[in-house]
């Protein structure tokens, strides 16, 4: 069922053009170079450490590796990080 709800406000968000990641609750990714991030949609923090941050959301969590992370702003949905980034990497729902 939620599948056929999900392809629903797929359709619709396309027929309407509104924007689908606020419509689906899927996440906005933002890169401005290789040392800032911004993820809106999320749904938390699975992991934050020198290396690798993971970030829960509604497709699964995404992995971010570099060096350096600094979580500049967390509010409500959107989430703003720094650092030297190499690679973000969607990893699914398991």
């Amino acid at each position: 069922m939620a599948k056929k709800s999900y392809g629903i406000k797929e359709d619709i968000a396309e027929k309407l053009d509104l924007p689908r990641d606020i419509l689906l609750d899927i996440p906005k990714i933002t890169i401005t170079g290789d040392n800032e991030i911004t993820i809106e949609n999320h749904k938390g923090i699975i992991m934050f450490d020198n290396e690798i941050i993971k970030v829960n959301s509604k497709i699964g969590s995404i992995s971010i590796w570099g060096k350096g992370f600094e979580i500049v702003f967390m509010g409500g949905k959107t989430l703003t990080l720094k650092g030297r980034f190499n690679s973000v990497v969607y990893e699914g729902n398991v």
